[in-house]
């Protein structure tokens, strides 16, 4: 259930198009605490209404029979964009037998359904998403898709790291003009201080566990992205592109 639905909803039995015996038919199967119990899987049909966008699928430790009913499920019963996250591409493959409309990001490592034609995508309200290696795409690419889906405009400057500093200068008019900049880093993930000290604007940094082995699979950024000196940057956890673009949204969408 959407906001918007909810307000159509209200509209048309205000000018008495529905009865009231209607507009309860529709509303008894949704509330905000609606939840649709599996066995295997709880389905929050709610969060589209709380959060602005249906529950999200973390897809590692499922079955490719269980994404694709949660999937369906979700499909069904919501209007907006829908994302599983760190999903093979057997499990897409699976799941597209039931919903042609699914679509797989292999960069991404994620199953997307873009169907939200309400957003209105503002270049003047821009999320940036900067990396420092090649290496760190991946990640990148998880936060890039998952702000757009969530309504934003995105750009991005990949390989842009501190070991060749005149790469991230020449995008100097783009770190200026973002709303939000995401920054994604492994190794000493020193990227971060160094955007956040060339713009006033909030900074999300994303720790990568790309790295040799003094790196420990992303700690080293981590801890050198949390005692970050520049002012404004906030840390999200170890890989999670995910978790930086949805933030990065909800930032965006306040200001």
């Amino acid at each position: 259930m959407t906001e918007k639905f909810l307000l159509e909803l209200l509209r048309d039995y205000k000018a008495e198009k529905i009865s009231e015996a209607e507009a309860i038919g529709k509303l008894k199967n949704f509330s905000i605490d609606a939840v649709e119990n599996f066995g295997f899987a709880s389905i929050d049909h709610g969060r589209e209404l709380r959060q602005g966008f249906p529950e999200v699928i973390y897809s590692p430790g499922k079955t490719k029979e269980q994404l694709k009913i949660i999937f369906k499920n979700l499909y069904e019963r919501s209007a907006g964009n829908l994302i599983a996250s760190r999903a093979s591409r057997e499990q897409f493959e699976f799941l597209r037998e039931e919903i042609p409309a699914a679509v797989y990001d292999e960069a991404a490592r994620m199953i997307y359904v873009d169907r939200d034609k309400t957003f209105e995508r503002d270049e003047r309200r821009k999320i940036l998403v900067v990396t420092a290696g090649t290496s760190d795409v991946p990640v990148a690419e998880e936060a890039r898709l998952t702000a757009y889906l969530w309504g934003n405009f995105v750009e991005t400057c990949y390989d842009c790291g501190v070991a060749g500093i005149h790469r991230l200068f020449a995008h100097m008019d783009k770190i200026i003009s973002a709303n939000v900049i995401i920054v994604v880093a492994g190794m000493e993930g020193a990227l971060a201080s160094v955007v956040g000290g060339l713009t006033a604007r909030p900074v999300i940094a994303v720790p990568t566990s790309v790295g040799y082995g003094a790196s420990f699979q992303g700690l080293a950024a981590l801890l050198a992205m949390l005692n970050s000196c520049a002012a404004g940057v906030s840390v999200v956890n170890i890989d999670n592109g995910f978790g930086a673009g949805v933030l990065a949204s909800k930032i965006n969408r306040t200001r």
